[in-house]
Order: structure tokens, then C-alpha cells, then sequence
């Protein structure tokens, strides 16, 4: 990919980052889509990664625990803070990443 669509493609993805409240993000969980990215990481990065299927960064990222499935811990946690979360679809994938915390912490 040029460094022209790569730009494009950031772009792109940066338009469609939004918040997303945890009512409106449950049933993406219950389906399984959902991915929870370490606070330390650019959620655009991750996303264009994801899109262009980079195996050799996602699973750095999954080795070391920085890109992950949520749990169900997380999701109770969620609920009860009534967490709202920066989001980026990557179909079929909503990825995810908390606002605050500690960096690097998806616990």
C-alpha cells in the first residue's frame, strides 16, 4: 500500500472514531466482535492494521496482551460505570479502547 492510501486510510478510519456507550456496544460483546485495545496503542493504527490484515502486528499485539476479546469482567465493570468508549468498526470487528486508566491496562 502507497504512503498516499495509507493516508487515506487513516483518514478514513479517524472520521469514523466515535464514543460508544456501553448499552449501545453490549450486544456487538454478545456476539463476540468486540476487541479491547491497550490504551498505550493509536486506535486508528490498530484499526488500519486489522484492515489490512498485518499478522505480524496483530499477533504482537495479542502475544502481549494489548489487543484482546474483553471478558466478561470487563463488561461488569462496563455495566456499572456505565462506560462510554472510543470505537471503530473494522468489519466485522467493533474495536474498542478505554478513555482513562492506567496506559496499557485493559485488566
Amino acid at each position: 500500500m502507497s504512503a498516499t492510501d495509507l493516508d487515506v486510510l487513516r483518514a478514513r478510519f479517524n472520521s469514523e472514531t466515535a464514543r460508544i456507550g456501553w448499552t449501545e456496544l453490549q450486544r456487538h460483546f454478545a456476539r463476540g466482535v468486540v476487541r479491547l485495545v491497550a490504551s498505550e496503542l493509536d486506535l486508528v493504527d490498530v484499526a488500519v492494521a486489522m484492515h489490512e490484515d498485518d499478522v505480524g502486528r496483530i499477533t504482537q499485539w495479542s502475544n502481549d496482551k494489548k489487543l484482546i476479546e474483553p471478558t466478561m469482567d470487563h463488561a461488569a465493570r462496563w455495566h456499572e460505570s456505565g462506560a462510554v468508549l472510543w470505537a471503530v468498526v473494522v468489519a466485522p470487528f467493533v474495536v474498542v479502547q478505554e478513555g482513562a486508566g492506567r496506559p496499557g491496562s485493559i485488566d
